[in-house]
């Protein structure tokens, strides 16, 4: 594989990196540190992974040929590098192939709408065009005017989702509103959203009921939006039928129809949904490793979750961990070929629907779990690294601090040491393994608006990946990967004794263990 930079990016890519090469300081003389430095900042594989693995690859939804071509190129990368790989089967889920889909305005005038189908969503018949009148659900007051609206649904697409009052984020109400016109406008959006969502549930209560209901009532499919209160900027989850399409629709787009349907102006689009369910298919984890020759039954894990949602790329949840990991095993594979310690990548599958693939690793390999030296787990964007939880272990963060006097402060100035910290139970996959007390860490990474810009939207696209400080985090994770696979110690598992209490008041307790879901539905 040729990972040369090309094109219009190239120089500005250099550009980002070469700062911090010719300005490294190193505390001490360690070859095996100047050597990561140099394999990490200067020859760098970070743009043309995840070029390829963002733009070519794509979206990595569970279930989908899209992850396991992913699983596929991992493996064959890895092999390319002369590092052992394997996709480790851990159980089966609903596969789901997306195709062309297409959402346009016939009337009263003609627009290219704006749409996303979501994942596992149905498709319209054999994947050809159906046009439909476009209806707004009402506000309603009672059950029975629920049942007695829902025959009209038959034949018509539905909007489902609440209208938001202006697509504008509410930073630029703030900057530039009268603050009593900017509080006005959320006060009474604030109102209008509850009102609204009331009447969902009396249509069906919890999340995804309204959609069953409503494909059972004969629509002809439904649009939603889940604007992300950023410019052009939608949350694009999953769907809930299996015979009809389910749209998310940009919050302008959305409230086009919306207002079109609530006006009497009889909007009328034309839809194409090409979707299909490949019934289940098998998932995997993506595991390469780098034995060790002393202690080979010690491990050191590199973490990222592997599979994304697929309204954008996947790019910042979690290719950029993906990428982070894959390259620190490059620069280890070139500088450090014997470790002390077994060195493992796991690219978990399954994670966006529970930790299924680390939980089921975790289940599958005790000896891993009983044997971990180290877990470093990355999935919160594109930043670099600025802080890391010891998790509740009392006695971790001595080593920790060791390691980090041994880096560059370049890499390892900004990051602060939450020690001892509490342990998580959920959000990301160190969490499949602290809840046995192995010493698993999150990378946490500076924001670059992960939370309302990429997270789970349309827009987690090649593009917003920050290369320098992708590449930065990736010579950081080598080398605290290099200094706990040789240290002469074992991190320490001694837990806080006292976590604190609920907002009930009850004592906290440490998180119990729990296999993966190993099938849909389960």
């Amino acid at each position: 594989m040729d990972l040369r930079l090309r094109g219009p990016l190239a120089a500005l890519t250099l550009a980002l990196v070469a700062a911090p090469v010719a300005s490294q300081t190193f505390p001490d003389d360690d070859p095996i540190l100047q050597n990561i430095w140099t394999e990490g900042m200067e020859r760098s594989q970070v743009y043309p992974l995840a070029q390829a693995l963002l733009d070519s690859v794509g979206p990595r939804l569970t279930g989908t040929p899209g992850l396991q071509a992913a699983h596929d190129w991992a493996v064959h990368t890895y092999e390319s590098w002369g590092v052992e790989a394997r996709n480790e089967q851990y159980g089966t889920w609903m596969g789901w192939r997306r195709g062309i889909s297409h959402v346009d305005l016939l009337e009263p005038r003609v627009r290219s709408l704006e749409g996303m189908l979501l994942g596992w969503s149905g498709g319209t018949p054999n994947g050809e065009p159906v046009e439909g009148e476009v209806i707004a659900m009402p506000e309603f007051e009672s059950a029975a005017e629920v049942e007695a609206w829902l025959p009209s649904v038959a034949g018509k697409f539905v909007a489902i989702a609440f209208p938001e009052p202006t697509c504008r984020p509410d930073d630029q109400w703030a900057e530039y509103a009268r603050p009593a016109d900017f509080e006005a406008m959320r006060a009474e959006r604030s109102r209008e959203r509850g009102e609204w969502n009331n009447a969902r549930f009396l249509v069906a209560p919890g999340n995804n009921g309204i959609q069953q209901r409503l494909e059972e009532a004969g629509a002809l499919g439904l649009f939603e939006s889940r604007w992300s209160n950023a410019p052009g900027t939608n949350k694009v989850f999953s769907a809930s039928t299996q015979t009809i399409p389910t749209f998310d629709m940009s919050c302008e787009d959305y409230g086009l129809l919306f207002r079109l349907a609530e006006n009497g102006q009889s909007p009328r689009v034309r839809v194409q949904a090409d979707a299909e369910f490949l019934g289940d298919v098998p998932t995997f984890n993506t595991i390469a490793t780098i034995p060790g020759t002393e202690l080979p039954d010690e491990y050191v894990v590199l973490s990222a979750h592997f599979d994304s949602w697929d309204g954008g790329s996947g790019a910042t949840d979690n290719g950029t961990g993906t990428v982070t990991m894959m390259e620190a095993l490059r620069i280890l594979n070139e500088v450090l070929p014997n470790p002390r310690r077994t060195i493992l990548v796991g690219h978990w599958g399954g994670e966006e629907q529970g930790l299924n693939g680390s939980r089921a690793f975790a289940a599958d390999h005790p000896e891993v779990v009983e044997g971990m030296q180290v877990l470093l787990n990355q999935d919160n964007g594109t930043g670099r690294v600025q802080n890391i939880s010891m998790q509740g272990l009392i006695e971790a963060g001595g080593q920790f601090a060791t390691w980090l006097s041994k880096v560059p402060s370049e890499l390892s100035g900004e990051i602060d040491l939450n020690v001892p910290g509490s342990p998580g139970g959920g959000g990301s996959d160190y969490a499949a393994f602290i809840c046995a007390g192995a010493p698993a860490f999150s990378l946490s990474s500076l924001s670059w608006g992960y939370g309302t810009y990429t997270w789970h939207t349309n827009r987690d696209t090649f593009d917003k990946v920050v290369i320098s400080e992708v590449q930065e985090n990736a010579t950081l994770t080598a080398m605290l990967a290099y200094l706990a696979s040789e240290d002469p110690q074992r991190v320490s598992r001694v837990r806080r004794s006292n976590l604190g209490t609920t907002r009930g008041g009850a004592p906290m307790e440490w998180p119990t263990c729990r296999d993966g879901a190993r099938t849909y539905g389960n």
